[in-house]
């Protein structure tokens, strides 16, 4: 809205030129988005409480897991909330692939809501049907990637070499240049991509502050690439796509981190309130996203190598369960079985936080190292 209003009195009066600069805007979003958290923390968890919104915990759990059943859940209306009011008030609406991924939040947001619902409400075991979940999340990563390979995305720029990058080109870190042209597969391998994400970053979703945390440092780190991604300056340097308005998306990521935070304030042991999949389905499925926009997907995997540890591990929890009638670890995902293992829910956390970090690092590192 602010760079609306640039646009409209431009030069007159001076002072509005501040709403034209990213940075400016991006480090706005994410105090505005935090303080919205803070503001409709509180609030948001005593509405919860009176709707008797209350996560059921698992008996086959770790024990002390028990004293958080009555915890309410729904917990991600806090997080879509502040992040698409910062959204709205500090990006450019004028870039439709911004809108696009306010679009891919919300909607995978109201998908986990209703997941929510039928677990907290309807009272339904497991909540939506697995069958019906997984439908409409592809039906969901369809129209997303196809709006935004044949509607909103622009052309890659050339490199410092003059060679020209293609919407459908697939690059792997630490090699220079694309290695494959995907073409009409992109759409499949990109839908493949939100579906892991979102389902993965779900998975994650169990102990205290973990995924919002973890998902933030994903977040962070997006932002930085989808700055320098956008910058012609920066991303001739670094020898990777010039994506134009890509430097935009930093304002959005920016907001859902300082969204995250605000919300970590609730959710930091014991937790207050959790996110349920109403959070944590619309945060996967975004990574997902902005990953496909940046020309990151094969990045995804090693920044968010924690989301696809918890992956794995139920994979081949219940391949090995069914194949073998013997389970690997003592619980799934492995957050879990850690905690069997005697490792306190805290500590558990902060060294997960401590490998995100890792991984962004060497994400990072992956720009320049080519």
């Amino acid at each position: 809205m602010f760079q609306l209003l640039y646009d409209f009195y431009g030069e007159e009066p001076g002072w509005f030129r501040i709403f034209n600069y990213v940075t400016f805007r991006a480090l706005m979003a994410g105090l505005t988005s935090m303080f919205f958290s803070f503001y409709f923390g509180k609030r948001i968890i005593n509405f919860l409480y009176k709707l008797k919104f209350k996560e059921t915990v698992r008996t086959d759990g770790p024990k002390s897991h028990e004293t958080k059943s009555g915890t309410p859940t729904m917990g991600g209306l806090m997080i879509i909330t502040s992040l698409l009011l910062s959204s709205i008030l500090w990006g450019n609406l004028k870039n439709y692939n911004f809108l696009l991924l306010c679009g891919c939040a919300l909607s995978f947001s109201i998908l986990g809501f209703r997941d929510d619902y039928e677990k907290a409400i309807l009272k339904v075991k497991g909540g939506m049907r697995s069958r019906t979940k997984f439908l409409i999340t592809i039906f969901l990563g369809i129209v997303l990637t196809y709006i935004y390979f044949y509607i909103t995305g622009s052309i890659p720029g050339r490199d410092n070499k003059g060679i020209q990058f293609e919407l459908t080109d697939l690059f792997v870190p630490f090699i220079k240049g694309p290695i494959l042209d995907l073409g009409i597969f992109m759409l499949p391998f990109s839908v493949f991509i939100i579906i892991g994400s979102s389902h993965a970053v779900n998975l994650t979703d169990g102990l205290d502050g973990l995924a919002g945390g973890t998902v933030a440092i994903a977040t962070s780190t997006l932002g930085v690439i989808s700055y320098v991604s956008g910058t012609p300056v920066a991303a001739n340097y670094l020898n990777i796509p010039y994506l134009p308005g890509a430097h935009e998306y930093s304002v959005f990521l920016s907001a859902l981190t300082g969204s995250l935070l605000g919300f970590l304030w609730f959710n930091a042991h014991p937790a207050e309130v959790f996110m349920g999949d109403t959070g944590s389905l619309f945060l996967g499925a975004t990574l997902g996203m902005v990953a496909i926009m940046l020309k990151k997907e094969m990045s995804l995997p090693i920044l968010g190598g924690i989301f696809v540890m918890e992956a794995l591990s139920v994979i081949l929890q219940v391949g090995s369960f069914r194949l073998r009638s013997k389970r690997i670890f003592k619980m799934a995902p492995i957050h879990h079985h850690f905690e069997l293992d005697g490792l306190k829910e805290t500590k558990i956390v902060l060294r997960f936080y401590i490998i995100g970090i890792i991984l962004a690092l060497i994400t990072l590192s992956s720009l320049k190292i080519q």
